[in-house]
């Protein structure tokens, strides 16, 4: 049993750090894009696009014959391919020399990534059972503010030294080499565990997966699996924003664009706020989420902490573009990335728990499809259409600050999404579990 828990740990801690290079991957772009911008010369409609909806729309759509795949074969083949190839384009990325060539690299970094999350969260359900899965998949979550974190240090450390000669190309192309290399450690480290092991009866047979269509009509019939979806959705709309145009906002802002050693000390502060605050709201969420339903016997917990975090979080992110300074920007969004963590492990592991044992990469799958539209497509790309919009009339800085506000107010749609989930969650919770059953039984 030990030995079990503890391959079971290891198997999530390795799975996090794949996560984790998914966001350093996905996100350096937001990091790099002044510099980017400058030196490929786009607009920021452009630079939109690059962050928002040119990565999310093929992400999303490939992502779904992906989880058909992981339902029926070998997973760990899928999670360890999926990063080799994410990360070969990552590397690509840093070799474009304008628009279209950067549009197509990013599409490659999108289709790779989409066999990432889905076979991985059927996989850590397969390990851990339903009354654990919150909080493993908070830990597996942590991939998030662990791969932002890094991506903030990798950038200040590379481009926050003068004399290095380093620029953003070099930067990505050393990324994607060091993704091929982790993709290698999966494929020999992970064993492919036995499809709906948690629920399996004692026959030893193992569920078989209904056709993409069947499995489709399922998930979309369970209405608090589609409100949970898109309270993370209009959550992460606001947060992909941020995360993507806060280095464009903030430099110009403090000059740290021309003083190498101030942007530089920026990056690691955001570093270490994303890491540790964000990384401590991301678990936290999911700590709580099961602590509360299994104490009170109440699983409304996995929808009404989501809600309440998602308001707390509304005010912070718009006051953190209107105060003064960079510093007091800092502190504000450090108690803001708490809240914006905390819905993340719930909302993962609703949709595991509502799925049918034998689709729950497609769950996965199709609730990534219906958030990374709405948010990765959505936010940054909105952002930057409405700062081309308000820059001449008022400067880059407050066109950003203007926007930002504005896109904010989808946490609201976040929270009523939240507590629709949270009325019809005991009902469909409890279905759930007589429908596994008899999958578990076939």
């Amino acid at each position: 049993m030990t030995d079990n828990k503890n391959y079971r740990t290891l198997v999530l801690l390795l799975l996090t750090l794949v996560y984790a290079f998914n966001f350093i991957d996905r996100q350096i772009i937001g990091i790099l894009s002044p510099f980017i911008q400058a030196d490929l010369g786009l607009s920021n409609t452009q630079l939109g696009l690059l962050k928002g909806i040119v990565f999310a729309l093929f992400y999303t759509i490939i992502a779904l014959p992906i989880a058909w795949l992981a339902d029926r074969y070998n997973r760990v083949n899928i999670v360890s391919t999926s990063l080799a190839v994410w990360s070969a384009f990552t590397a690509l990325t840093g070799m474009a020399g304008n628009f279209l060539q950067i549009g197509l690299a990013r599409i490659g970094v999108g289709i790779g990534e989409a066999g990432g999350s889905p076979p991985s969260h059927s996989i850590l359900s397969d390990l851990y059972p339903k009354e654990e899965r919150g909080s493993a998949l908070s830990i597996y979550a942590l991939g998030i503010p662990i791969g932002l974190g890094f991506a903030y240090f990798i950038a200040g450390i590379a481009l926050g030294n003068p004399g290095s000669g380093f620029d953003w190309r070099q930067l990505l192309i050393w990324l994607g080499i060091a993704g091929v290399g982790l993709a290698v450690i999966v494929r020999i480290v992970i064993r492919e565990p036995e499809r709906g092991a948690q629920e399996a009866s004692d026959t030893g047979e193992k569920p078989t997966s209904p056709p993409f269509g069947e499995a489709l009509g399922i998930l979309l019939s369970i209405p608090s699996w589609w409100a949970m979806c898109l309270g993370i959705a209009f959550a992460s709309f606001a947060g992909y924003a941020f995360s993507t145009w806060q280095i464009d906002y903030l430099l110009p802002f403090d000059g740290s664009s021309e003083k190498p050693v101030g942007f530089k000390n920026m990056m690691f502060t955001l570093g270490f706020i994303n890491m540790f605050a964000y990384g401590f709201g991301t678990w936290l969420g999911g700590y709580l989420a099961d602590r509360f339903a299994k104490r009170n016997n109440n699983v409304r917990a996995y929808a009404l902490i989501p809600a309440i975090t998602v308001i707390c979080a509304l005010p912070l992110a718009v006051l953190s573009f209107w105060v003064p300074t960079v510093w007091a920007h800092m502190a504000v969004i450090t108690i803001f990335v708490v809240f914006l963590g905390m819905y993340l492990g719930p909302s993962f592991a609703i949709a595991q728990t509502l799925a049918p044992i034998n689709m729950r990469a497609m769950s996965t799958a199709l609730f990534f499809l219906i958030l990374n539209i709405i948010a990765l497509g959505g936010g940054p790309t909105i952002v930057g259409i409405l700062v081309d919009v308000f820059e001449p009339a008022h400067g880059k800085v407050h066109a950003i600050r203007i926007s930002m506000t504005w896109v904010s107010l989808s946490f609201i749609i976040s929270a009523i999404s939240f507590m629709i989930a949270a009325k019809n969650l005991p009902k469909d919770w409890a279905a759930a579990e007589k429908r596994n059953e008899a999958v578990a039984s076939e």
